[in-house]
Protein backbone atom coordinates (compact mmCIF):
# COMPACT_ATOMS: atom_id res chain seq x y z
CA UNK A 1 0.00 0.00 0.00
CA UNK A 2 1.15 3.52 -0.84
CA UNK A 3 -0.24 6.31 1.33
CA UNK A 4 -0.29 9.71 -0.43
CA UNK A 5 -1.01 13.07 1.20
CA UNK A 6 -1.15 16.37 -0.65
CA UNK A 7 0.22 18.61 2.08
CA UNK A 8 -0.29 21.90 0.26
CA UNK A 9 -1.70 22.93 -3.10
CA UNK A 10 -0.78 26.60 -3.38
CA UNK A 11 1.64 28.23 -5.79
CA UNK A 12 3.76 31.37 -5.47
CA UNK A 13 2.80 32.32 -1.91
CA UNK A 14 1.02 30.67 1.03
CA UNK A 15 -2.48 31.86 1.91
CA UNK A 16 -4.23 31.74 5.30
CA UNK A 17 -6.10 28.60 4.24
CA UNK A 18 -3.68 27.15 1.69
CA UNK A 19 -0.11 25.95 2.15
CA UNK A 20 2.48 25.83 -0.61
CA UNK A 21 2.78 22.81 -2.86
CA UNK A 22 4.19 19.70 -1.24
CA UNK A 23 3.44 15.98 -1.27
CA UNK A 24 4.22 13.12 1.12
CA UNK A 25 4.16 9.46 0.06
CA UNK A 26 4.65 6.63 2.57
CA UNK A 27 5.60 3.03 1.81
CA UNK A 28 7.03 0.28 4.02
CA UNK A 29 7.92 2.65 6.85
CA UNK A 30 9.74 5.19 4.67
CA UNK A 31 8.41 8.56 3.57
CA UNK A 32 9.20 10.48 0.39
CA UNK A 33 8.64 14.24 0.39
CA UNK A 34 8.28 16.01 -2.96
CA UNK A 35 8.99 19.74 -2.63
CA UNK A 36 9.30 21.64 0.62
CA UNK A 37 7.83 25.12 0.33
CA UNK A 38 7.31 27.52 3.18
CA UNK A 39 5.17 26.02 5.99
CA UNK A 40 5.51 22.43 4.77
CA UNK A 41 6.34 21.25 8.27
CA UNK A 42 3.19 22.93 9.59
CA UNK A 43 1.18 21.17 6.89
CA UNK A 44 2.74 17.88 8.01
CA UNK A 45 1.70 18.42 11.60
CA UNK A 46 -1.78 19.50 10.59
CA UNK A 47 -2.18 16.21 8.73
CA UNK A 48 -1.01 14.26 11.78
CA UNK A 49 2.27 13.25 10.09
CA UNK A 50 5.89 13.35 11.23
CA UNK A 51 9.01 14.39 9.32
CA UNK A 52 11.12 11.77 11.08
CA UNK A 53 10.50 8.87 8.62
CA UNK A 54 11.36 11.01 5.59
CA UNK A 55 14.21 9.17 3.91
CA UNK A 56 14.13 10.95 0.55
CA UNK A 57 13.27 14.50 -0.50
CA UNK A 58 12.68 15.22 -4.18
CA UNK A 59 12.83 18.84 -5.34
CA UNK A 60 11.17 19.76 -8.64
CA UNK A 61 13.04 23.06 -9.09
CA UNK A 62 14.60 25.93 -7.21
CA UNK A 63 11.83 28.50 -7.01
CA UNK A 64 11.19 29.61 -3.43
CA UNK A 65 7.65 28.25 -3.20
CA UNK A 66 9.08 24.75 -3.70
CA UNK A 67 12.13 24.78 -1.42
CA UNK A 68 12.04 27.71 1.03
CA UNK A 69 10.71 25.51 3.84
CA UNK A 70 13.81 23.32 3.79
CA UNK A 71 15.91 24.97 6.56
CA UNK A 72 13.09 24.76 9.09
CA UNK A 73 12.30 21.19 8.10
CA UNK A 74 15.93 20.15 8.53
CA UNK A 75 16.15 21.84 11.94
CA UNK A 76 12.97 20.10 13.08
CA UNK A 77 14.37 16.74 11.99
CA UNK A 78 17.64 17.50 13.77
CA UNK A 79 15.89 18.54 16.97
CA UNK A 80 14.17 15.15 16.94
CA UNK A 81 17.67 13.64 17.24
CA UNK A 82 17.60 12.08 13.81
CA UNK A 83 20.88 10.42 12.87
CA UNK A 84 19.92 8.55 9.67
CA UNK A 85 21.20 10.13 6.44
CA UNK A 86 18.73 12.09 4.31
CA UNK A 87 18.89 11.77 0.54
CA UNK A 88 17.89 14.76 -1.53
CA UNK A 89 17.20 14.45 -5.27
CA UNK A 90 16.88 17.44 -7.57
CA UNK A 91 18.11 19.32 -10.63
CA UNK A 92 21.70 20.32 -11.30
CA UNK A 93 22.78 22.84 -8.70
CA UNK A 94 21.02 21.04 -5.83
CA UNK A 95 24.17 20.78 -3.71
CA UNK A 96 24.87 24.50 -3.99
CA UNK A 97 21.26 25.46 -3.20
CA UNK A 98 21.03 23.14 -0.18
CA UNK A 99 24.36 24.33 1.20
CA UNK A 100 23.26 27.95 0.80
CA UNK A 101 19.99 27.34 2.66
CA UNK A 102 21.90 25.51 5.37
CA UNK A 103 23.70 28.68 6.35
CA UNK A 104 20.80 29.17 8.78
CA UNK A 105 20.72 25.46 9.67
CA UNK A 106 24.43 24.63 9.89
CA UNK A 107 24.58 22.01 12.63
CA UNK A 108 22.62 18.84 11.98
CA UNK A 109 23.14 15.40 13.55
CA UNK A 110 22.60 13.64 10.24
CA UNK A 111 24.23 13.60 6.81
CA UNK A 112 22.55 15.06 3.74
CA UNK A 113 23.33 13.25 0.51
CA UNK A 114 22.56 15.39 -2.54
CA UNK A 115 21.97 13.59 -5.82
CA UNK A 116 21.72 15.81 -8.89
CA UNK A 117 19.63 14.36 -11.71
CA UNK A 118 21.56 13.45 -14.83
CA UNK A 119 19.95 14.21 -18.17
CA UNK A 120 16.26 14.26 -19.03
CA UNK A 121 15.31 11.10 -17.14
CA UNK A 122 16.74 9.14 -14.25
CA UNK A 123 15.44 6.34 -12.03
CA UNK A 124 16.28 5.75 -8.36
CA UNK A 125 15.52 2.60 -6.35
CA UNK A 126 14.74 2.36 -2.64
CA UNK A 127 13.89 -1.05 -1.17
CA UNK A 128 11.22 -2.05 -3.65
CA UNK A 129 10.14 1.48 -4.55
CA UNK A 130 11.29 3.33 -7.67
CA UNK A 131 11.33 7.08 -8.26
CA UNK A 132 11.47 8.22 -11.88
CA UNK A 133 12.58 11.82 -12.46
CA UNK A 134 11.62 13.34 -15.81
CA UNK A 135 12.36 16.78 -17.22
CA UNK A 136 9.42 19.11 -17.88
CA UNK A 137 9.16 22.61 -19.38
CA UNK A 138 9.31 25.53 -16.96
CA UNK A 139 11.32 28.75 -17.11
CA UNK A 140 14.03 27.11 -14.98
CA UNK A 141 15.25 23.51 -14.98
CA UNK A 142 12.38 21.48 -13.53
CA UNK A 143 11.49 17.81 -13.08
CA UNK A 144 8.38 15.80 -12.41
CA UNK A 145 8.44 12.55 -10.45
CA UNK A 146 6.74 9.17 -10.66
CA UNK A 147 6.71 6.84 -7.68
CA UNK A 148 6.40 3.20 -8.73
CA UNK A 149 5.99 0.06 -6.68
CA UNK A 150 6.25 -2.99 -8.92
CA UNK A 151 4.75 -6.30 -7.83
CA UNK A 152 6.33 -9.62 -8.60
CA UNK A 153 4.36 -12.55 -9.92
CA UNK A 154 2.93 -15.33 -7.80
CA UNK A 155 5.09 -18.22 -6.71
CA UNK A 156 4.35 -21.23 -8.93
CA UNK A 157 4.40 -24.26 -6.64
CA UNK A 158 3.91 -26.73 -9.47
CA UNK A 159 6.86 -25.31 -11.40
CA UNK A 160 9.02 -25.38 -8.27
CA UNK A 161 8.18 -29.01 -7.58
CA UNK A 162 9.45 -29.97 -11.03
CA UNK A 163 12.91 -28.63 -10.24
CA UNK A 164 15.42 -31.17 -8.89
CA UNK A 165 16.30 -29.06 -5.84
CA UNK A 166 15.34 -29.15 -2.17
CA UNK A 167 12.39 -27.03 -1.00
CA UNK A 168 14.67 -24.99 1.24
CA UNK A 169 15.83 -23.16 -1.89
CA UNK A 170 12.34 -22.07 -2.89
CA UNK A 171 12.37 -19.02 -0.66
CA UNK A 172 15.70 -17.92 -2.09
CA UNK A 173 14.34 -18.07 -5.62
CA UNK A 174 11.15 -16.30 -4.55
CA UNK A 175 13.20 -13.44 -3.10
CA UNK A 176 14.79 -12.90 -6.51
CA UNK A 177 18.13 -14.64 -6.04
CA UNK A 178 19.73 -17.37 -8.11
CA UNK A 179 20.53 -20.80 -6.66
CA UNK A 180 23.31 -23.11 -7.84
CA UNK A 181 23.04 -26.79 -6.91
CA UNK A 182 25.40 -29.50 -8.20
CA UNK A 183 26.78 -27.10 -10.80
CA UNK A 184 23.35 -26.16 -12.17
CA UNK A 185 22.01 -22.60 -11.74
CA UNK A 186 18.31 -22.03 -11.12
CA UNK A 187 16.81 -18.57 -11.62
CA UNK A 188 13.70 -16.91 -10.09
CA UNK A 189 11.82 -16.87 -13.40
CA UNK A 190 11.68 -20.68 -13.20
CA UNK A 191 9.30 -20.52 -10.22
CA UNK A 192 7.65 -17.11 -10.49
CA UNK A 193 4.65 -16.18 -12.60
CA UNK A 194 4.48 -13.00 -14.72
CA UNK A 195 4.82 -9.65 -12.96
CA UNK A 196 1.52 -8.36 -11.61
CA UNK A 197 0.15 -4.84 -11.76
CA UNK A 198 1.87 -2.55 -9.29
CA UNK A 199 1.22 1.02 -8.08
CA UNK A 200 2.19 4.28 -9.78
CA UNK A 201 1.71 7.91 -8.72
CA UNK A 202 2.89 10.68 -11.04
CA UNK A 203 3.42 14.23 -9.81
CA UNK A 204 4.23 17.23 -11.98
CA UNK A 205 3.99 20.95 -11.48
CA UNK A 206 5.30 24.23 -12.91
CA UNK A 207 5.34 23.19 -16.54
CA UNK A 208 3.71 23.42 -19.91
CA UNK A 209 2.25 20.20 -21.37
CA UNK A 210 5.19 18.14 -22.69
CA UNK A 211 5.71 14.62 -24.01
CA UNK A 212 7.48 13.44 -20.87
CA UNK A 213 4.34 14.02 -18.78
CA UNK A 214 2.27 11.95 -21.20
CA UNK A 215 4.83 9.16 -20.95
CA UNK A 216 5.00 8.97 -17.17
CA UNK A 217 1.34 9.67 -16.39
CA UNK A 218 0.18 6.81 -18.62
CA UNK A 219 -2.14 4.49 -16.65
CA UNK A 220 -1.09 5.95 -13.29
CA UNK A 221 -3.19 5.13 -10.25
CA UNK A 222 -3.01 8.82 -9.37
CA UNK A 223 -1.89 11.72 -11.57
CA UNK A 224 -1.24 14.92 -9.62
CA UNK A 225 -0.88 17.83 -12.01
CA UNK A 226 -0.61 21.55 -11.65
CA UNK A 227 -3.58 23.67 -12.58
CA UNK A 228 -2.25 27.15 -12.02
CA UNK A 229 -5.23 28.85 -13.63
CA UNK A 230 -8.87 27.83 -13.79
CA UNK A 231 -9.95 30.81 -15.86
CA UNK A 232 -9.62 30.27 -19.60
CA UNK A 233 -8.88 33.95 -20.17
CA UNK A 234 -5.57 33.32 -18.40
CA UNK A 235 -4.40 30.78 -20.98
CA UNK A 236 -2.00 33.35 -22.43
CA UNK A 237 -0.51 33.97 -19.00
CA UNK A 238 -0.06 30.22 -18.54
CA UNK A 239 1.91 30.04 -21.79
CA UNK A 240 4.04 33.06 -20.95
CA UNK A 241 4.88 31.87 -17.45
CA UNK A 242 5.13 28.19 -18.44
CA UNK A 243 2.32 26.90 -16.30
CA UNK A 244 -0.90 25.04 -17.09
CA UNK A 245 -4.61 25.71 -16.98
CA UNK A 246 -7.15 23.31 -15.51
CA UNK A 247 -8.31 22.24 -18.95
CA UNK A 248 -4.78 21.59 -20.20
CA UNK A 249 -4.19 19.28 -17.24
CA UNK A 250 -7.49 17.53 -17.94
CA UNK A 251 -6.54 17.04 -21.59
CA UNK A 252 -3.33 15.29 -20.54
CA UNK A 253 -5.31 13.00 -18.24
CA UNK A 254 -7.84 12.22 -20.97
CA UNK A 255 -5.00 10.96 -23.19
CA UNK A 256 -2.99 9.10 -20.53
CA UNK A 257 -5.88 7.36 -18.72
CA UNK A 258 -4.90 7.54 -15.05
CA UNK A 259 -7.43 6.14 -12.59
CA UNK A 260 -7.83 9.61 -11.07
CA UNK A 261 -6.32 13.08 -11.29
CA UNK A 262 -5.83 15.72 -8.59
CA UNK A 263 -5.18 19.34 -9.51
CA UNK A 264 -2.71 21.36 -7.47
CA UNK A 265 -0.43 24.44 -7.43
CA UNK A 266 -3.18 27.03 -7.70
CA UNK A 267 -2.49 30.69 -8.35
CA UNK A 268 -3.07 32.90 -5.26
CA UNK A 269 -5.78 34.67 -7.30
CA UNK A 270 -7.67 31.37 -7.65
CA UNK A 271 -9.39 31.27 -4.28
CA UNK A 272 -12.01 28.65 -5.13
CA UNK A 273 -11.22 25.97 -7.75
CA UNK A 274 -14.65 24.33 -7.54
CA UNK A 275 -16.46 26.60 -10.07
CA UNK A 276 -14.09 25.44 -12.81
CA UNK A 277 -14.32 21.71 -12.15
CA UNK A 278 -17.42 21.01 -14.29
CA UNK A 279 -15.46 21.78 -17.44
CA UNK A 280 -12.50 19.76 -16.18
CA UNK A 281 -14.70 16.72 -15.54
CA UNK A 282 -16.30 17.08 -18.95
CA UNK A 283 -12.83 16.41 -20.37
CA UNK A 284 -11.72 13.91 -17.72
CA UNK A 285 -14.50 12.66 -15.42
CA UNK A 286 -12.20 11.29 -12.69
CA UNK A 287 -10.67 14.66 -11.83
CA UNK A 288 -10.73 16.24 -8.38
CA UNK A 289 -9.65 19.62 -7.10
CA UNK A 290 -6.75 19.08 -4.75
CA UNK A 291 -6.81 20.62 -1.31
CA UNK A 292 -4.44 20.74 1.65
CA UNK A 293 -4.43 17.45 3.52
CA UNK A 294 -6.13 15.46 0.75
CA UNK A 295 -5.19 11.83 1.30
CA UNK A 296 -5.54 8.45 -0.38
CA UNK A 297 -4.35 4.91 0.31
CA UNK A 298 -3.52 3.13 -2.96
CA UNK A 299 -3.54 -0.65 -2.72
CA UNK A 300 -2.35 -3.27 -5.17
CA UNK A 301 -5.16 -4.33 -7.51
CA UNK A 302 -6.98 -7.54 -6.68
CA UNK A 303 -5.75 -10.48 -8.72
Amino acid sequence: MLDVTLLGCGGMMPLPNRFLTSLLARFNGMSVLIDCGEATQIALRKSGLSPNPIGVMCITHFHADHISGLPGMLLTMGNAERTEPLMMIGPKGLTKVVNSLRIIAPELPFEIICVEIEGNEQTFEFDGMYIDAFKVNHNVLCYGYSIRIPRQGKFDVEAAMKLPIDRRYWGVLQSGEKVTVDGVTYTPDMVMGPERCGIKVTYTTDTRPVDSIYKYAEDADLFICEGMYGEEDKAGKAVARKHMTFTEAAQIAAKTHPKRMWLTHYSPSLVHPKPYMDEVRRIFPDAEAGKDGKNIDINFPED
